[in-house]
């Protein structure tokens, strides 16, 4: 791939010498037809979700693509009274990426992560790449030298 076609969570990764595979995929609007676009397993590709506390802190969590993000759950995963979706128009000033293109890896600024427990149960896991069509494939090993995060039940 053409370095100038590289997404910010890509150079990262590379910048920190971590290994991931890069998937493309065209024609997908949902999670779910990301990961049938991919040939993949819809448990094992997570969708990236920014929210806003009650504190006005941001939050990011991660959840199946097939899955829902239960809102009470993830507060408390926090330790918020309450959390509600980042509204669309506010993600790209907030993280540096377009909705369907949000990465969880080279966001402008860091948020805490909570990926939803599930994701220990693979080898590796999806996420997006940081562009519509783009997915990252790594394990939570190697993401967890990028990002920390915690694992917790945050889908209904």
């Amino acid at each position: 791939m053409a370095k100038d076609n590289k997404t910010n969570a890509m150079r990262k990764l590379d910048s920190m010498k971590i290994p991931y595979k890069e998937h493309y995929y065209s024609d997908a609007i949902s999670g779910v037809e990301v990961a049938n676009a991919l040939g993949q397993n819809v448990e094992q590709v997570f969708k990236t979700l920014v929210t806003v506390g009650k504190s006005g802190a941001n939050y990011v969590f991660l959840v199946p693509v097939a899955e829902e993000l239960d809102l009470k759950k993830a507060a408390a995963s926090v330790g918020e009274k309450s959390v509600a979706m980042v509204k669309s128009k506010e993600l790209l000033g907030l993280t540096g990426y377009i909705h369907g293109g949000c990465s969880p890896i080279g966001m402008k600024k860091f948020f805490r992560t909570t990926i939803h427990e599930s994701a220990k149960n693979f080898d590796t896991i999806f996420c997006s790449g940081g562009k519509i069509g783009f997915q990252i494939q790594l394990s939570l090993d190697d993401l967890a030298k990028v990002i920390s995060f915690t694992l917790a039940d945050i889908i209904k």
